[in-house]
């Protein structure tokens, strides 16, 4: 298992990267919403190493998102300095296809980018066809969260249910309430996963308190993930409810979820995801942002490219978890400091396999 100095000195490499998404973005976290835009911040415009060519295509929602994109990026930025590559981003566009996005591999891996990296299960179809067309079947391809079956895939997925379970019980133990929430985007297997393992935390502290829990869409990625009004609204509703604290697997969307914190106002706590979200919060969110849980796409990233220039590409499934260092939940801004031990120690008992976390509510 990676160290907590180790751990933490990634997650502050990450999070300069990600404040420096977030001042390049069009409007701020408090305002509702953020767009990625390009500017002498973006390390492909100027990464000329001869390492590996790594082509980036993100999802929904796009680098600026301060979450799972972000990840993304702060891995590949790891990549161009530590491994000297070079690279180049796509971005998704609202309503795309399966056929879209095949596109957009098929141009990176035309441009001589390899590997390939897809940010997001959607890409899992859209690899499978492009991976396996006789022009590409040199080109290695990842998929962040993916189910991709091309010989030359690799699904990188990562623990979230374990990641969740520990910001539950940190949930669990600051509630003054006895009554917190949870605030999916889409309701599939991959955010439920989320809810499961918060759920699981908060009930192995105290099975008496109350979870309510929010989806923003059933099935479209728009509203699910990059609706931040949505989710200001939504999590409004679960303050108004009783509910004290609320945990969000919403992509964009959650950046609402924020600022219903900050406007409750005190006692009222947000719990963030994937990256460190204390950290590109606006001045009047971060006293509300109890911790997040750290889906460490950055170090997916990082590694897979890592192995393939070491000369052993990753394929099939590829998981990262509480052990590997793939999963964790952060500590800036000091309100969790009185429980860390506890949540370490139900930490250990997963790593120990003692724990079992679901995946399914």
């Amino acid at each position: 298992m990676r160290s907590r100095s180790r751990l933490a000195s990634g997650i502050a490499a990450a999070a300069l990267l990600l404040a420096a998404c977030a001042s390049n973005t069009s409007t701020s976290s408090g305002s509702g919403g953020s767009s990625a835009s390009t500017s002498s911040q973006d390390v492909c415009a100027s990464a000329s190493g001869d390492g590996p060519k790594i082509g980036l295509a993100y999802d929904v929602g796009g680098r600026g998102d301060q979450s799972f994109n972000d990840s993304a990026y702060a891995g590949l930025t790891k990549v161009v300095q530590d491994l000297h590559g070079s690279c180049k981003e796509s971005e998704a566009q609202t309503g795309e296809s399966d056929a879209d996005r095949e596109e957009r591999l098929r141009t990176l891996a035309d441009a001589g980018y390899n590997p390939i990296v897809a940010v997001g299960f959607i890409y899992s179809p859209a690899v499978d066809v492009v991976a396996k067309e006789s022009a590409y079947k040199d080109i290695n391809f990842a998929v962040v969260d993916g189910f991709a079956s091309a010989p030359n895939a690799a699904n990188l997925t990562f623990a979230a249910n374990q990641g969740s379970f520990l910001v539950g019980v940190a949930a669990a133990l600051k509630t003054k309430a006895n009554h917190v929430g949870f605030l999916g985007g889409v309701n599939g297997p991959l955010i439920q996963a989320f809810q499961a393992g918060y759920v699981a935390g908060v009930k192995a502290v105290d099975p008496s308190i109350k979870v309510d829990v929010v989806y923003l869409s059933q099935d479209d990625n728009q509203q699910g993930f990059e609706n931040p009004s949505g989710g200001k609204t939504a999590a409004t509703g679960m303050y108004d409810n009783g509910a004290d604290i609320i945990y969000h697997a919403a992509g964009k969307s959650g950046l609402g979820l924020f600022q219903a914190a900050a406007a409750a106002g005190d006692g009222h706590w947000a719990i963030g995801v994937d990256s460190d979200q204390y950290l590109t919060a606006s001045p009047d969110e971060k006293p509300h942002i109890l911790t997040s849980m750290l889906k460490r796409v950055d170090v997916g990233v990082y590694d897979y490219v890592k192995a393939f220039a070491d000369g052993q590409p990753q394929t099939g499934t590829v998981t990262f978890d509480l052990k590997s260092g793939g999963v964790d939940y952060a500590t800036s801004g000091g309100f969790i400091d009185d429980i860390t031990s506890k949540i370490d120690a139900y930490k250990q008992k997963i790593i120990d396999g003692q724990i079992k976390v679901p995946t399914k509510p």
